[in-house]
């Protein structure tokens, strides 16, 4: 089953290896939503394994919050090669681990023509595990249509309560680059998370690995001067 074509399956009666392939993916919960309607950006084509191994097997399952020396030298090197056209490959792909690390190198490279595609699949939010890295992203561009897609996010999410999703990381970015708008969601947030019983309610905690996650960004741009 191709990840490329899987998105058309979310919300489709699909056969048991569907099923697995979607969950794999990172459709791991799938809701209805007012930006479904919303044109995600698709790759044509299935990216190749050997694409694969270099720009996502790296990079995904790192935090990008606690770099060790060596996968910081792997994003310092992938960062001078990167062009927008791959991370648009990696953004454009329906599994969470091309997404994250494209989002990663947006972040590092802010290529303006992939902020729309990171906005729209953050309030899309198809997949599970990217969100983060979409956050971080668009935290690092910290501009008014940034903005506008984080306070989105918010205004709709924030009113799901039966959906735990990238609430925190959301709310923590837009703390951290406009701290006056984002204390207009605090009430919002503390109806949230009343009734939830779970270690990452505590938004300080999520502004903290935020800050350090925009900190190894603005380390990595450093090498790239």
């Amino acid at each position: 089953m191709s990840f490329t074509k899987l998105w058309q399956k979310l919300f489709n009666h699909a056969d048991e290896a569907t099923e697995l392939a979607l969950h794999v993916a990172g459709a791991t919960v799938r809701h209805r939503n007012p930006f479904e309607k919303l044109e995600a950006y698709r790759n044509e084509e299935e990216i190749t394994e050997e694409f694969i191994e270099k720009w996502v097997i790296p990079f995904y399952m790192t935090s990008i919050n606690r770099l060790d020396s060596q996968t910081l030298e792997n994003f310092i090197l992938a960062s001078m090669e990167i062009t927008s056209d791959i991370t648009m490959q990696l953004l454009g792909d329906f599994d969470w681990r091309p997404r994250i690390t494209g989002a990663y190198f947006a972040a590092i490279k802010c290529y303006d023509e992939v902020k729309d595609i990171i906005g729209v699949h953050l309030l899309k939010s198809e997949v599970c595990y990217a969100g983060s890295g979409y956050a971080l992203a668009l935290a690092m561009y910290n501009d008014e249509r940034s903005k506008d897609y984080l306070k989105m996010y918010l205004d709709y999410y924030l009113t799901r309560k039966d959906l735990w999703f990238d609430q925190a990381d959301v709310l923590a970015a837009l703390h951290i680059i406009s701290p006056n708008e984002a204390a207009n969601y605090i009430d919002m947030w503390e109806a949230y998370i009343a009734d939830k019983h779970k270690p990452n309610t505590r938004l300080d905690d999520a502004i903290k690995v935020m800050k350090q996650s925009m900190d190894a960004v603005f380390e990595i741009r450093q090498h790239l001067v």
